[in-house]
């Protein structure tokens, strides 16, 4: 870990992981991606961390994309494959995120937080694909398809223009919008909410929308029976029904 990138371990299971470079518009330098890195490795491997909130410091960037002066210095074309941190494509992660969008999210910063499950947004928070602005590309937009209709991706894409929060709520790319003062609030509402959940049951339902997106309907229908054997021959699958006949709230052991 470095200062660039912040990890917040909270006692309720709920990790905040914060881009600290608000003087450079929180943008994926070296050491951002060394410390996004590293603290998305350390999320994974901690058991008592259940879900992570990523988000940026300061109100004007959760994250302005790529560092546009490393890229000329170094002369870049591709970019390699383990270069920006992306979780579930090149960083490996099983417990679901969050993604605190407090500014503008634009290129890799748009790519960030659309990896992740949820997204809340601040009311003055924009997204924008500006790649074509610059003459670099965004194949990692493709998953985008999943979650927002073709016109308007199009449109996103070969325009570059920025959309506000609102309009990225009308068009299903954020979940929730928040107050700028209020979004760190509004997004552990969300955690807590996800928390309150079976985890098994939440690990097999992130699943299961994972593979509908990747797969036709009866290829994805029998992957997530399948994912959902654990769940359903679970102590909590018991627990769970004996707690609501019994008015209580359940005692989730996650196994």
């Amino acid at each position: 870990m470095n200062d660039a990138v912040l990890f917040d371990a909270r006692e309720d299971g709920i990790a905040i992981i914060t881009i600290n470079r608000p003087d450079q518009r929180n943008c994926l330098s070296r050491e951002v991606r060394e410390g996004l890195f590293a603290a998305w490795e350390r999320f994974e491997n901690d058991d008592a961390m259940r879900i992570a909130i990523l988000t940026g410091s300061g109100e004007k960037a959760f994250c302005a994309g790529g560092d546009l002066k490393e890229m000329v210095d170094k002369g870049l074309q591709i970019p390699p494959r383990d270069m920006f941190p992306v979780p579930y494509d090149n960083i490996e992660l099983s417990k679901p995120t969050i993604a605190a969008v407090n500014g503008v999210a634009f290129a890799g910063g748009w790519m960030i937080a659309q990896a992740c499950d949820l997204c809340v947004a601040s009311s003055s928070a924009r997204f924008a694909i500006t790649e074509v602005k610059v003459g670099r590309g965004s194949p990692w937009a493709a998953p985008l398809i999943s979650m927002i209709p073709q016109r308007i991706m199009m449109e996103i894409i070969l325009t570059g223009k920025p959309v506000t929060a609102q309009r990225a709520y009308e068009i299903g790319l954020i979940n929730r919008i928040a107050e700028p003062d209020a979004l760190m609030a509004t997004a552990l509402e969300l955690a807590k909410e996800v928390l309150e959940g079976a985890p098994l049951s939440v690990k097999a339902g992130r699943e299961t929308v994972m593979l509908a997106t990747e797969m036709g309907r009866s290829a994805a229908l029998q992957a997530a029976r399948a994912a959902h054997e654990l769940t359903y021959t679970s102590h909590d699958a018991q627990e769970g029904p004996r707690a609501f006949s019994e008015k209580r709230k359940p005692e989730w052991k996650g196994e």
